[in-house]
């Protein structure tokens, strides 16, 4: 009878929980006065994308053109409050002057759960992430960027070789396989010191674990990352952990073994392992611990297998439909390669002007993140949103978005959105963009710290592709991208299949 008690005792206030979780999410918003977008049921304003009704950047630009006149709105992340920021000059005020009540991400994951993913850059808060960010800041200079340019180098030349030597995959390829696969063997060699080739050793236990590792489409994993943002104390008790136990043995193993062996044997390589190793030594009164070596140098993981493979995607689809684009970038590529005897160099290659307004305009159509985001650590007020709103006093725990996707295709911004024009960030017209609508990589101290890594390895692999090839599209080709609905990233619906033809053909 006792037990039974119990049982009914905790399903009613299971019940009354779920009751209590309802009602504020549906109440929230109306009993403040600020603009606000429709809520469902547990799920919040982001339904269409967990039903799959809508890709998640079909779901940010809808959710910008709510209330377009409005500087901000009100919407619900599950059950968490929302405000979606419009306005460029809000941006710089939350994002860049007034920094210190905004300072933080969002975190999916628990660091005593998931500690390789919460102990990275990206996911750390307040002071430890200041101690870390000045920290890590010196590795990522562009003397650092030099000093592992031939790493980098040295896997796109074993890239494009792969296709030279195999011309018939070259002719039907998937890019985001391919490009995922090149950015894993960056990722080894700059980041964790091993060589790899992944094109070549398809199943090589590297790539295995990394894709395991970044995958967020799996029935799990989803269910888990769901969990993860709306009930995070759930998922902390239950002992939830995002990454699978092998994978994260593999990558604890793998980078501790490597820091021992570089102790013990003074072993110096050009990689990042070395860099943060020397953070390590280099910072008096700053803990750098085997732990926060291994999160920083999976960080590259999360970035390069999704994030820089899908911009290297976008941007070798929008050349093979653009012959004008890829054969003046190709002119100037190898007009810098003629000088040195088909070689570029890293001073060279960061110099290539042309090639930065084409990654800019590739950037600005398909941002690899669609929104990024801040957490409000103190009070403020905002200005009103519309006129007959009065100020909006944001509190402690609230999230800000920041639909960076959105603020690239709105016509007030960029003219004629749809069309691929690099000519927008020529010397003459760049100056005309509006600050704080052009932030592929994030905006204020909390920019993505790998912007440089992330081009540099873009850049080489594009310049030795197209010294080699002309970019064409195949038979399974669209021009237009239709965005995948399963996917919680931008992702073409399909895949994005290319043609890689010999120049001398």
């Amino acid at each position: 009878m006792e037990h039974l008690t119990i049982i009914i005792l905790s399903i009613i206030i299971g019940a009354l929980g779920v009751i209590y979780f309802i009602y504020r999410q549906m109440t929230f918003w109306s009993s403040r006065e600020i603009p606000h977008v429709k809520t469902i049921p547990i799920i919040g304003s982001l339904g269409a994308v967990f039903l799959r009704q809508k890709s998640f950047p079909e779901l940010i630009q809808d959710l910008y053109l709510k209330h377009k006149d409005a500087k901000y709105y009100g919407m619900m992340d599950f059950n968490t409050p929302t405000i979606m920021l419009k306005d460029p000059d809000l941006i710089r005020d939350v994002c860049v002057k007034n920094f210190e009540l905004c300072p933080n991400h969002r975190s999916f994951v628990d660091e005593a759960m998931d500690p390789i993913i919460a102990k990275n850059v990206f996911s750390l808060r307040d002071e430890r992430w200041r101690e870390v960010r000045s920290t890590l800041s010196p590795s990522f200079t562009a003397s650092k960027m030099k000093f592992m340019f031939e790493l980098v180098s040295k896997c796109s030349e074993d890239f494009v070789q792969y296709l030279v030597d195999h011309p018939e995959m070259a002719k039907s390829l998937d890019m985001k396989d391919a490009y995922t696969r090149y950015t894993n063997d960056v990722i080894a060699t700059a980041a964790f010191g091993i060589s790899v080739n992944s094109l070549k050793n398809r199943d090589n236990e590297f790539y295995l674990r990394g894709k395991d590792a970044t995958s967020f489409n799996g029935i799990l994993r989803t269910i888990k990352f769901i969990a993860g943002r709306a009930m995070p104390r759930v998922m902390r008790l239950m002992g939830f952990k995002f990454l699978s136990q092998d994978t994260d043995k593999f990558f604890h193993e793998l980078i501790t073994e490597t820091v021992k062996a570089r102790d013990e044997n003074k072993i110096i390589r050009p990689d990042m392992i070395h860099l943060l190793m020397q953070a390590r030594n280099n910072r008096a009164g700053i803990s750098i611990t085997i732990d926060d070596i291994i999160g920083q140098a999976f960080i590259f993981f999360l970035a390069g297998f999704d994030t820089s493979s899908t911009f290297m995607t976008f941007l070798s689809h929008l050349l093979a439909f653009n012959e004008d684009v890829q054969d003046k970038l190709r002119n100037e590529i190898d007009e810098v390669a003629q000088e040195d005897g088909g070689k570029i160099n890293y001073d060279k290659l960061v110099n290539l002007k042309y090639m930065e307004m084409v990654m800019n305009e590739a950037l600005r159509l398909y941002p690899p993140a669609v929104v990024t985001d801040r957490v409000c650590v103190q009070s403020f007020k905002l200005p009103s949103s519309l006129p007959g709103y009065n100020e909006f006093t944001v509190e402690k725990g609230m999230i800000f978005w920041l639909p960076i996707y959105a603020l690239h295709h709105d016509p007030k911004y960029f003219p004629n959105p749809e069309k691929f024009d690099p000519e927008r960030f020529n010397d003459d017209n760049k100056s005309n963009i509006i600050p704080y609508t052009f932030m592929p990589f994030g905006i204020g101290p909390r920019k993505c710290i790998g912007e440089r890594f992330a081009t540099m390895e873009t850049k080489i692999i594009l310049a030795h592709l197209l010294q080699k090839f002309i970019i064409k599209p195949t038979d399974k080709s669209t021009e237009k991208i239709e965005f995948d609905k399963k996917n919680f990233n931008i992702a073409a619906k399909g895949g994005t299949w290319l043609s890689f033809h010999r120049r001398e053909e």
